[in-house]
């Protein structure tokens, strides 16, 4: 095989070569260093690298693979990190001026349990400043570009990590969630995201830790490697008091789930929400191609309430305890979709706060009847397909101009709101030729469940060229037009980066 295949490997299928001794941890870090050579630059997904150390690890993982003794059950696997997750003696710069030296003194700690598996931590993904937005791009590293148009948004928050895994730079990467920020990237660049139930993965850095609206979770190329990352970052932290004690073998045995036996209900728009008539289409025709192998498929109702302005509320509280007071002082260090959201906070009272919590809880009970006559309910996860990068968002949708820049994620924020695990799984392309992704929603703490009708219905996509994960041609894909990093002001400080302790860059998301 040649590194490209290897690099092409999934993670479970490197991990089963590992074992055989077919394929060496080292030799597989350099099939992977050669991609993000090769690809990277057109794309611009990974930011921060510690190529050294990772080098060194894998040699030392190849040792320990020789002798049958891995530390864990990722030993020797390189990953990405988000760059808005704290990586010991790795920059983390969550996309911003005020955090571009910033070399925390410790993991937090998701990443510290795939340490603790044996992983390699490679390299940081890029991000949009501080994560607000669906669009990876920022003052630091600039912008990250699809793997399939690098023209065109690869998504965000976690745009960097879903364009490094669809272009085979990385097996695995993290994420995380409050509007659909890794669903959303998962979607454009055709790969797997998972956002779980808020109690299954600790998120101690949360900035309101009694609020569930954003959750850590794992992005790969398909749900078995995804379950083989969520089984090592789930579990409980004193810091998150949302979580709980994780149960071991809950994601590497899922239930059994054949699509015969499946009660499946569908959505176009959640409500209501703003979407291409394209985007539209192409739903109705993966839902047709699904109706004949499963029990039930039919129209689920999902006007649960105000979600649009709940989740407003939710998320303009976070961003005011993350960084109000940081603005006040150094205006300068953020930008105006960051301050936008702090000033939004700002003008709510308490009893917009009161009835958002209230709303909310009433969104939740609506859904539970909902899911009453289902077991899962299919949307799109992206209303549009991908737009140019140097577009912030998308401002109309199907003739409606967005109100707020964040407007446009409504298909993803608003099943945010039910606290229930979500998964996004590749399907074919839609008409412009980009990726399509299908979103799943499940009950509240009914993840196992999702779980096992995602990859049941992986495997159906996966025979059919039409709903197969479409795979991007990075050799004859051209570089984007305008330099990704042209947008750079604030350059990193690698040289003379600073030890900083974790407390002191907050994130919102």
């Amino acid at each position: 095989m040649s590194r490209a295949e290897f690099a092409a490997l999934s993670a479970v299928e490197v991990l089963a070569r590992f074992q055989n001794r077919s394929l060496t941890p080292s030799s597989y870090l350099a099939a992977c260093l050669e991609q993000i050579s090769r690809f990277n630059p057109k794309i611009n997904a990974l930011t921060a690298m510690d190529v050294e150390s990772a080098v060194s690890q894998a040699s030392q993982a190849t040792q320990r693979w020789k002798t049958g003794t891995p530390k864990g059950p990722l030993d020797g696997l390189p990953i990405g990190v988000k760059d808005l997750q704290d990586t010991k003696d790795l920059l983390t710069t969550h996309g911003s001026p005020r955090a571009r030296a910033n070399l925390p003194d410790q993991d937090m700690p998701m990443v510290a349990r795939l340490r603790s598996a044996g992983a390699i931590i490679l390299a940081k993904t890029n991000v949009p400043e501080l994560g607000a937005g669906g669009n990876s791009r920022n003052p630091v590293w600039g912008a990250t570009g699809n793997p399939f148009n690098p023209n065109l948004i690869a998504g965000g928050s976690s745009g960097g990590s879903a364009a490094a895994l669809a272009a085979d730079l990385l097996p695995l990467c993290t994420g995380s969630d409050t509007g659909g920020s890794l669903r959303l990237p998962a979607a454009l660049c055709g790969i797997v995201g998972y956002r779980p139930s808020v109690d299954v993965i600790a998120h101690p850095t949360r900035p309101l830790g009694w609020s569930g609206i954003s959750v850590l979770g794992p992005m790969a190329r398909t749900t078995e490697d995804l379950l083989l990352m969520l089984e090592v970052c789930q579990g409980y932290d004193p810091d998150d008091p949302l979580s709980a004690p994780g149960t071991p073998g809950r994601f590497s045995s899922l239930p059994s789930c054949t699509l015969a036996e499946l009660r499946v209900g569908y959505s176009e728009d959640f409500g209501g929400a703003p979407v291409d008539q394209e985007i539209r289409a192409t739903f109705r025709a993966r839902i047709e191609a699904l109706r004949p192998h499963v029990a039930d498929c039919r129209p689920a109702d999902l006007r649960l309430g105000a979600m649009d302005r709940v989740f407003d509320i939710l998320r303009a509280e976070s961003f005011v305890s993350a960084f109000g007071e940081a603005i006040e002082t150094a205006p300068e260090d953020f930008g105006d979709h960051i301050i936008g959201n702090v000033a939004m906070g700002r003008d709510m009272t308490l009893a917009d706060r009161a009835w958002a919590h209230a709303e909310q809880t009433r969104i939740l009970r609506n859904f539970n009847k909902v899911m009453r006559d289902f077991d899962v309910i299919l949307l799109p996860t992206s209303p549009v397909s991908p737009f140019p990068w140097s577009q912030s968002h998308a401002k109309v949708i199907d003739g409606e101009a967005m109100d707020v820049y964040y407007r446009w994620l409504a298909l993803a924020y608003r099943g945010s709101l039910a606290g229930g695990p979500a998964i996004t799984l590749p399907c074919g392309l839609d008409p412009q030729g980009m990726p399509f992704g299908l979103q799943m929603l499940g009950p509240l703490r009914g993840d196992a469940g999702l779980l096992a009708a995602a990859r049941a219905m992986e495997t159906l996509f996966a025979a059919a060229p039409e709903t197969a994960r479409p795979r991007p041609d990075l050799d004859k894909t051209a570089a984007s037009e305008q330099d990704l990093r042209s947008i750079v002001t604030h350059p990193p400080i690698l040289g003379n980066a600073e030890s900083s302790a974790s407390s002191t860059i907050r994130t919102a998301v």
